[in-house]
Parts: structure tokens; C-alpha cells; sequence
């Protein structure tokens, strides 16, 4: 499984002259999560990976560490869990993957791949980062935060 760069997560905060408890109270989270985030203890879910990239106006791929440039991204308070779901099953069809096949790659299940397709469930970060890294996507472009 591939680790989440959380780094940049701190090095832009501080960019930005803030403390971790005054980020935490900002998106409204506790500052031990915040901590967690930003030492790797903890993997941010992807809706307050959202929140921190709105906030600073800055791309998902840039706060993760796929990318080493910021781009402009759209600001989207609430992802669309359905999108993201159709943005997964293209993927999936257009590297010729099963369901089962996708879910042996994450070590998850088939029942897992299909309701994150349905938009029954909002993917896993580790999962979103794992796939747009194996298979070469934007995690902004799978979130639909990309500029058309």
C-alpha cells in the first residue's frame, strides 16, 4: 500500500503562520486528529483532505504529495460521492479491471469496490491515492475538483 505524503499538510500550514490548534479549530476538528494527520499516525479522510485544500486554496494532488505544483482547483464544500464513483469505475473499466481484480490490488472486498461505484460509500483515502498512483490519475480529476 502506498503512504500518504502528510508533509506537505504541514509544511503548507505552516506556510500559512498556523498553529495545529488553530487549523484544528478552524476545520473544526480536534487538534490530537489534526496531530494524528500530520505525523502519519492517522490517514485524513478524503472529505477533510477537502476541507484542508479549500481552505488553503490549494490542489488535492498538491497536498498529498502527487504532485510537486499547485494547480487551481474547484472549491467544492461537499464531494460528490456518486462522481467520484463513476470517475472509480472508468478507471477500473479502462485499465480492463474486475471489481474482484480492483479489490485484490486494495486487499479490500468486491462488495467495497461496488459501493464505493454506486456512491453508497466515499472511497478511502489510502485507496484513492493507491489507484491514482498505480494507474496515473489526478486525485483532483477523481474528486471532480478539476477545472474544467
Amino acid at each position: 500500500m502506498i503512504a500518504l505524503n502528510c508533509t506537505k499538510l504541514k509544511e503548507i500550514r505552516e506556510n500559512h503562520d498556523l498553529t495545529q490548534r488553530e487549523l484544528s479549530e478552524l476545520l473544526l476538528i480536534g487538534k490530537s486528529t489534526y496531530a494524528r494527520w500530520e505525523t502519519e499516525e492517522q490517514i485524513i479522510p478524503l472529505s477533510r483532505l477537502n476541507d484542508f485544500c479549500n481552505f488553503f486554496h490549494v490542489s488535492m494532488d498538491y497536498a498529498i504529495g502527487l504532485s510537486q505544483t499547485n494547480k487551481e482547483t474547484l472549491e467544492i464544500s461537499n464531494l460528490d460521492i456518486k462522481a467520484i464513483g463513476r470517475n472509480l469505475k472508468k478507471i477500473r473499466k479502462e485499465h480492463h479491471l474486475t471489481q474482484e481484480k480492483l479489490a485484490t490490488l486494495l486487499n479490500t472486498t468486491h462488495s467495497t469496490i461496488s459501493a464505493y461505484e454506486n456512491g453508497k460509500t466515499l472511497i478511502l483515502t489510502v485507496f484513492a491515492l493507491e489507484i491514482c498512483k498505480n494507474y496515473n490519475y489526478s486525485l483532483d480529476w477523481l474528486c471532480n475538483k478539476e477545472k474544467k
